[in-house]
């Protein structure tokens, strides 16, 4: 899970959300490929109402560009634990991981963002 902070003045809500929906196929509910399982699973979890319905309607209106349903879950946010250090900023800090230079740069290449 990851928890995004952001200066709406900056990036909006909606920015934010059309890339998750861009990141992986969200019509698959088993997880983001390479990872599957449940701890990988598409999920979009809201603090408030508003991001609760800022959440609905860019899966409403991604929707219309898939034939299957969608899978990602829209839940409430109960308690978020932050990673280790060590987590943190990952792709930045480890650039030659091997993970990082198959997966995560390609994926960032791919959306127009630098680490």
């Amino acid at each position: 899970m990851v928890e995004i902070e952001f200066d709406p003045a900056k990036v909006s809500l909606d920015s934010l959300l059309t890339l998750f929906w861009k990141t992986h196929d969200p019509t698959d509910g088993r997880g983001v490929a390479p990872d599957f399982g449940p701890h990988y699973r598409p999920i979009l979890l809201y603090r408030n109402e508003a991001q609760k319905a800022a959440a609905l309607a860019s899966r409403d209106l991604t929707q219309k560009d898939f034939k299957k349903p969608l899978a990602a879950q829209i839940l409430p946010l109960d308690v978020f634990y932050p990673a280790e250090d060590y987590h943190q900023d990952y792709v930045r800090l480890n650039p030659n991981d091997s993970y990082v230079r198959a997966v995560a740069l390609p994926k960032l290449k791919k959306l127009g963002l630098k680490p």
